[in-house]
């Protein structure tokens, strides 16, 4: 039986090829894989759809201080026990496309054409699905760091999903738009507030969402700050399933899952965002929740299980879906 794409779509999972090459196994010599193709993969959850699309990825040059409170060589050797170089991180960026009660929503919007070489792959995987970006309905938004919202607008600074509503969260909008600290930015904070005043000055439209409340039906804002003061997760709810779209509470799981304590320079509380970060593995742990994140390895999905003190992430089975 020969697998097209519309084979692909009538089993409920389209999964478009991810990178041009494959990356193998490390040492064995294969070609440094692109990311020029897109990753489409598509999962139900009861009566909802989430369909994860690989923006694309980065190489991050590791050095010390990566980790705030861990030497360097305890990272790479927690880099080298799972099978990844000790040089440089490799960090993906997930963003989700959900269908829910017949509505397109995004969860987070990834560069558009505003990223780094490799990424914009969320337009390309919309376009493999067959979905103009003048069909998504929402756009909502976890948190303002530039990968999750620059690609709300093209370079040209016109929208990307022209009619979209785009929900952000209210304690993120009030610590990023404050008049103070735009006029007299932190040097730590200048390319983030650089990226908010390019997008939402630009004329996006916001509507502003609370914690603990549904944003739209069947998704609620659950507050997860820490990594920034506004950053949120959500819990997708539909036909008696849950997810946890857990957005940053981790960088690379395999760093951050493994070593929960651990604090990433990107977090601005890294106090708050260790708290988080073991109330939410916790809870999924505990509640058998599966969960998905933003930069975990492509799909970006799956469980975590409880490792001692600390936890792991077990990905997704390719092609079962969720359980």
């Amino acid at each position: 039986m020969s697998m097209n794409r519309r084979t692909l779509m009538a089993g409920g999972i389209l999964a478009g090829p991810v990178l041009a090459s494959a990356p193998g196994l490390a040492g064995s010599g294969a070609a440094t894989p692109t990311a020029d193709l897109p990753g489409v993969y598509r999962y139900g959850l009861g009566e909802a759809t989430v369909t994860a699309l690989h923006e694309g990825g980065v190489k991050r040059p590791l050095e010390a201080g990566f980790v705030r409170n861990a030497p360097l060589p305890e990272v790479q050797a927690a880099l080298g026990q799972a099978f990844l170089p000790t040089d440089a991180l490799p960090i993906t960026f997930t963003p989700l496309l959900l269908t829910l009660g017949g509505k397109r929503v995004l969860i987070d919007a990834g560069f558009a054409d505003q990223g780094p070489p490799g990424t914009g792959g969320v337009l390309r995987g919309l376009a493999l699905a067959g979905i103009d970006p003048g069909a998504i309905d929402a756009v909502v938004i976890s948190h303002f760091h530039p990968d999750h919202i620059l690609g709300l607008t093209r370079k040209d600074g016109t929208a990307t999903f022209p009619n979209a509503m785009v929900a952000v969260p209210e304690a993120e909008w009030r610590f990023w738009m404050d008049d103070g600290r735009i006029a007299n930015p932190p040097e730590a904070l200048k390319a983030t507030l650089a990226a908010v005043q390019k997008t939402f000055g630009s004329g996006v439209k916001v509507e502003r969402y609370a914690w603990d409340k549904e944003v739209l039906p069947g998704l609620t804002a659950l507050g997860t700050p820490g990594h920034t003061p506004g950053h949120t997760s959500f819990r997708l709810e539909s036909g008696g399933r849950r997810l946890l779209i857990a957005s940053d509470i981790t960088n690379h799981p395999a760093l951050f899952v493994r070593h929960p304590d651990w604090s990433a320079l990107f977090d601005m509380d890294a106090v708050e965002a260790r708290a988080t970060r073991h109330r939410m593995l916790a809870m999924a742990a505990d509640e058998r929740l599966p969960v998905a994140f933003y930069h975990a390895p492509f799909p970006a999905a799956g469980h975590i299980a409880r490792a001692g003190a600390a936890y792991e992430f077990v990905a997704l089975q390719w092609g079962l879906g969720l359980t």
